[in-house]
Formats: structure tokens, sequence, C-alpha cells
């Protein structure tokens, strides 16, 4: 028994190509209307499209960790994502963390940390590890190891970015902590 196939190359040449689609994305608070193929990842829009280049193409496989991004406060692989699929979200990326004159902590971190080299991989990891810190996970140093291992860093410069990663999430828990109610951080009941 043999398949036949009713379609030939006659008529996948007369197939109208999907036309671009517009779509509004909110990116590091701004909005962008695009008009994007259905099929564009949110990394190539990015990149391509809103001329962001600080969030890397790595493996373009979601292995690397080098396109990671925040979508509403959670990190995500950008280059696994529809760009079509995230309108209506709060996209953060390297570029809206931090200026060069106002640092976000985590990249002064990583810079007192040395926890970068070639720095490929940096704006992954800053966006991974902000990522790990808004969901509350990076309590420990075994935590933070796992939690950031989506995140490949070529050089090694592991012990830096795990410190970096660590000091910034203690501040952060002990912010979240302080049980202060007044200016001098007395309780109105003292």
């Amino acid at each position: 028994m043999s398949i036949v196939s009713t379609s030939s190359a006659a008529d996948d040449q007369l197939r109208p190509p999907v036309p671009p689609g517009s779509v509004t994305l909110r990116i590091n608070g701004q909005e962008h209307t695009l008009r994007l193929a259905p099929w564009t990842s949110l990394l190539d829009a990015l990149r391509e499209y809103v001329g962001l280049t600080g969030t890397k193409k790595g493996c373009d496989h979601g292995q690397c960790g080098a396109c990671t991004v925040l979508v509403d406060g959670k990190r995500i692989n950008s280059c696994l994502t529809l760009a079509v699929l995230q309108e209506g979200a709060d996209i953060t990326t390297i570029e809206g963390l931090g200026t060069p004159e106002h640092l976000h902590p985590l990249q002064q971190a990583f810079i007192d940390h040395d926890a970068f080299q070639c720095g490929y991989c940096t704006p992954g990891q800053i966006c991974s590890a902000q990522g790990l810190i808004n969901e509350g996970k990076a309590h420990t140093e075994d935590e933070i190891r796992e939690l950031m291992s989506g995140n490949i860093c070529r050089c090694g410069a592991y012990v830096g970015i795990l410190n970096a990663v660590k000091e910034v999430a203690e501040k952060e828990l002990k912010m979240a902590s302080c049980t202060c109610y007044g200016s001098h951080g007395h309780s109105s009941n003292s």
C-alpha cells in the first residue's frame, strides 16, 4: 500500500504566505506595537524589532539561559516563547533593570563579586537571578545553584555568580522580613 500525497509543489507555491500580525508588547515599561509573523520568538522580537540586544541568543533551544528575561516577574527563556503570546504581559530585559548611572543591585553585585568574564551570559544570569529572588526561592547556596543551573557560563564564573546572587537575595530577604512600622524602626506599641 502506498501513501499518495494530495499536495504538490505547485499547490505549495499557490498558498499565500501568512501575513504578519500586529502585536503590542510592554517591554521595560514602554509599549511597542510590532508587525510580526506569528512564529516570531520573543527573543527575535526583542533583538530584531525593538533593538534591545542585551538579551543574547545562545543555543536558541532553551538550554543555555542566555536569553532569559522576566515576564510578569518570572524568568523565561525568550527563545522558547512566541512574542504574540506575551501581549499584555510585563516584559523586563536587562536594559530595564538598571542604567549605567543607577545600576540594579544584581548588576552591582556581579561587578563586586567578579561574576563575569566575557559577559555574554551575564544578562541572562542577572534576569534569572532576579526572577528567582522575585519567586522567593533563593534561600540557600544549594537552592541558588540548583535554580541557576539553567544558565550556563562558558567562562566558569560560577563562584562569583553564586556570591552575587546570595548577597542580593540575603538583602532582599532582610528587607522583606523587616517588621518596622515607624520612621525609626519601632512599632507603634513601643
